[in-house]
């Protein structure tokens, strides 16, 4: 303010100097004055001009204050991080006592299932053993099955060969009787095997087979009349219990196989 009143006297000055009534003196002495007070004026002006266009203390200041509300905001953002800890703290320190106190209750009960789980696995240890023992003999089992099936499958097939061999005889020598033919049929390799069927079998009764015998040697007479003779009914007789008997074993092996197979299964 001082320097503007200096400037605006100085310029009245300026203008009307006609009008000063100074010594010459006292005037030469003011003069250097007056020129320092242009020169502080002129740098008041430049002063206000350069912190108009970029103060270097209002940027700091500026700067300070953007840095003042960054550092305000963290400050709220670490704040709120906080209190969500120290809430995560307090909650989860009793969600972690229950978990703890809940699995305390839990260890007896796991004790006595691990307890469990050990029994039954010697008792799995043992039924295991026991199997691998049965699993052994039920390999020496069917390898003896399959020896026996075996022995059993040749037997019928020899039974089965003698039989059909015996019922084709018998029919033919039936046949031969009946037609009239005996003296034909002696001849024939047919009435050997009725012969030695009559004398192996154990079955028939001695008066028959001496009679049957008798006939098959050609000791009777070739005009014998087959059909109303008894010849032909002990034929016929030995035809139906070998016929039958074959039957049997046919059956018998049918569920000899079955059997088998089902053990084999």
């Amino acid at each position: 303010v001082g320097a503007s009143l200096t400037l605006r006297g100085l310029v009245v000055l300026r203008n009307q100097p006609y009008r000063l009534s100074l010594p010459p003196m006292k005037f030469a002495l003011l003069l250097p004055v007056v020129a320092l007070s242009f020169d502080t004026v002129q740098l008041l002006d430049d002063s206000t001009q350069a912190d108009t266009r970029a103060n270097p203390i209002r940027k700091v200041i500026t700067m300070l204050q953007k840095m003042q509300t960054k550092v305000a905001a963290e400050g709220k953002k670490e704040e709120e991080l906080y209190e969500k800890f120290v809430c995560y703290c307090q909650t989860g320190s009793g969600d972690l006592t229950a978990s703890i106190s809940t699995a305390e209750a839990k260890v007896p009960a796991v004790t006595s299932q691990i307890e469990e789980t050990r029994e039954k696995l010697a008792q799995t240890k043992m039924e295991l053993k026991q199997a691998q023992v049965d699993r052994a003999a039920a390999k020496e089992a069917m390898a003896e099955s399959t020896a026996l099936r075996e022995k059993e499958a040749k037997a019928f097939e020899a039974e089965k060969t003698e039989y059909d061999t015996n019922i084709a005889a018998l029919q033919k020598a039936i046949a031969a009787l009946e037609k009239g033919m005996a003296g034909g049929f002696l001849q024939t390799p047919a009435a050997k095997v009725i012969r030695q069927l009559a004398m192996s079998s154990q079955d028939m009764p001695d008066v028959e087979r001496q009679q049957l015998v008798a006939f098959l040697s050609g000791s009777q007479s070739s005009e014998y009349a087959p059909k109303s003779g008894e010849i032909t009914g002990i034929l016929k007789e030995i035809l139906d219990e070998m016929s039958k008997a074959l039957a049997d074993a046919t059956e018998a092996e049918k569920s000899a196989i079955e059997s088998y197979e089902g053990l084999m299964s």
